[in-house]
């Protein structure tokens, strides 16, 4: 009986112990979350100190594409590299390869060396990014992980839009520096967490493969030149100059050496049953269509709040940010939803209603009042939150603990891919409606500079309400692409594993 009871108690002691454990290390999974999701946003307030500081106007875009262009890229060798030697060696050198990069970003003497030190830091923060999101699947069984999923996408959500507001304020009050160095004491307890409370499953050195460093370098250099292409395309350079047809070629060619070079390759970075997999494939793709979703509200609503409604930056801001709260709490509610219909059919339900908010946008009256497009953002965020995280949830359960980091980290770099393409094609189309309306060469962004210089004359507020409203009907119809990629390509029921 003594026996018994010792025994109970210690299994008591350990399930205890196991979930203390478990709750530190999404502490600083969430530490790791907001990280990545404040440097991506947080420098955009801070631009005319640094500038100011140390010149370099002509190419300060790339203190933003650089950093992103970095986690693109990155992100399918750290998916593969987790599933190889473990989350923790992966999620620890990306997370010391952030804040390396931070402490440098701080320490930066030029304009050229900053944008250099923001591209290591994306470096690492390609690793904070995938690895987060694999190790709540891990941690998880399928019923609990939508908990942990809302937990990591109100971080994101909340560090995202507070990103510009904390940038600005250390800028005005204390140095534009600090905007790097805050990143050290967060990221420093993220590590000690991590390091003290994070364990895995010993694996044995003949089971780990060797790594196709060949294939990670070809998809390296074929997603930067491509992304390189599409990002200052347009905006560097016109879309059929010299330059944009030698990115375009180069990165053609390097797709063709990344095919060559995994195909022969034992272990391959982007393996072929990622897009030979119904499921797998399907979620990659709709996710991609989230991505060119995404841009429609995220980059041109604040310009049309101000420049059409006549809305001060704070109060365009507010427009943009009610999205991120019914998003983040219709995600934690979906697993009511997906539980009874299934993954595909709730996010079905989710894009095919976000879908027709999209096309409703171009509907409103002009000029309108601030309340219409604010709700419309409400609802909009809802139907995402449907959409999205059922799909990550669902496509990650149908994998086992060998391959969740490769399916992760391709789901993710669908997703970003699609919001560079759709930043680009969205940008050409807003830039083609407005030459349209008002003759010559307009574009958004110069017009998106002048606002505060006055008041916007009629036929610009027009011009530009038209512009947003063509990018907001491109937006729908990929929401309606993502629709059909899931009614015709998923499985009707994901394949899930048993835990």
């Amino acid at each position: 009986m003594d026996q018994g009871e010792a025994g109970i108690r210690a299994a008591a002691t350990e399930r205890t112990q196991d979930t203390r454990r478990r709750g530190a290390v999404v502490a600083a999974l969430m530490l790791a979350m907001a990280l990545a999701a404040l440097d991506a946003t947080i420098v955009s307030t801070a631009v005319p100190q640094i500038v100011g500081d140390l010149g370099g106007f002509s190419v300060f875009s790339w203190l933003f594409s650089g950093y992103l262009l970095a986690v693109t890229v990155t992100l399918p060798v750290y998916g593969k590299l987790s599933d190889t030697f473990g989350r923790k060696p992966v999620l620890i050198a990306g997370a010391s390869v952030f804040l390396a990069g931070s402490l440098l970003c701080a320490a930066a003497w030029s304009m050229g060396a900053l944008i250099a030190f923001r591209i290591l830091q994306g470096l690492g923060g390609g690793a904070l990014q995938g690895t987060v999101q694999t190790l709540a699947a891990d941690l998880y069984p399928l019923e609990e992980r939508p908990k942990i999923q809302s937990k990591l996408s109100t971080v994101w959500a909340v560090s995202a839009v507070a990103g510009p507001g904390v940038g600005g304020v250390l800028a005005a009050y204390a140095d534009w520096r600090w905007i790097f160095l805050v990143n050290l004491p967060i990221g420093a307890v993220a590590l000690w967490l991590i390091v003290r409370h994070l364990h895995e499953p010993q694996r044995k050195p003949a089971e780990r493969p060797r790594i196709d460093w060949a294939g990670a370098l070809a998809v390296f250099a074929c997603g930067g030149v491509l992304l390189t292409a599409l990002v200052q395309g347009g905006v560097a350079w016109p879309w059929l100059s010299g330059p944009s047809m030698a990115l375009f070629g180069t990165g053609l060619a390097l797709a063709a050496v990344v095919v060559l070079v995994e195909r022969r390759a034992a272990e391959p970075i982007i393996p072929g049953w990622v897009w030979r997999r119904r499921t797998i494939a399907a979620v990659n793709l709709a996710l991609g269509a989230l991505g060119l979703v995404m841009v429609a509200p995220s980059v041109f609503l604040p310009t049309y709040a101000q420049a059409v409604l006549g809305l001060a930056p704070a109060a365009a801001g507010f427009v943009l940010t009610v999205w991120t709260l019914t998003w983040s709490s219709s995600a934690a509610l979906s697993q009511h939803v997906y539980r009874r219909i299934g993954f595909r059919n709730t996010a079905m339900l989710g894009i095919g209603i976000g879908a027709l908010i999209l096309l409703a946008f171009p509907f409103l009256p002009y000029p309108g009042a601030a309340w219409q497009p604010t709700l419309l953002m409400l609802c909009l965020g809802a139907a995402l939150g449907l959409f999205q995280l059922p799909l990550i949830v669902g496509v990650q359960s149908t994998v086992g603990w060998a391959e969740r980091g490769t399916t992760t980290a391709s789901v993710l770099f669908c997703r970003q891919t699609g919001q560079t393409v759709g930043a680009s094609v969205f940008g050409a189309v807003a830039n083609a409606v407005l030459a349209a309306r008002l003759g010559g060469a307009s574009d958004l962004d110069s017009m998106t500079r002048g606002l505060d210089a006055g008041a916007v004359p009629e036929a610009t507020r027009r011009a530009i309400a038209d512009a947003v409203h063509a990018v907001y009907l491109g937006a729908g119809c990929a929401a309606a692409a993502a629709f059909l990629v899931l009614l015709f390509l998923a499985p009707r029921r994901f394949p899930v594993l048993k835990d």
